[in-house]
């Protein structure tokens, strides 16, 4: 189970975005796409075969997910997470500091 899953709200620690917040779109594998968070710009040939056209593009680069922390509305701040298992057997993910389970 990861600590960070898609539709989470992040915090940036390092780096040039750091203290932004924004919602995950993607996990790929150790790394993390924010919403409008680490823009790049990359100059892309055009491809008509998906109607896509050519010139200068802006779009999201991934972030190591060492780099942010899930956000918890009740602080107001990013906090670890933790896995816990439950009576029923499900395993969960709590917050570190409080122990209360995460909505998400």
């Amino acid at each position: 189970m990861n600590r960070i899953k898609k539709g989470d709200q992040v915090v940036v620690i390092t780096g040039k975005a750091k203290g932004q917040r924004g919602e995950v779109t993607r996990v790929a594998g150790d790394r993390v796409f924010v919403q409008n968070i680490n823009l790049v710009k990359r100059h892309t040939k055009p491809n008509p075969q998906i109607n896509q056209p050519g010139g200068i593009v802006e779009r999201e680069a991934p972030i190591h997910i060492s780099n942010v922390m899930l956000f918890n509305s009740a602080t107001g701040k990013g906090e670890r997470v933790r896995r816990k298992t439950l009576g029923d057997g499900r395993k969960v993910r709590v917050f570190g500091s409080s122990g209360e389970v995460v909505d998400a």
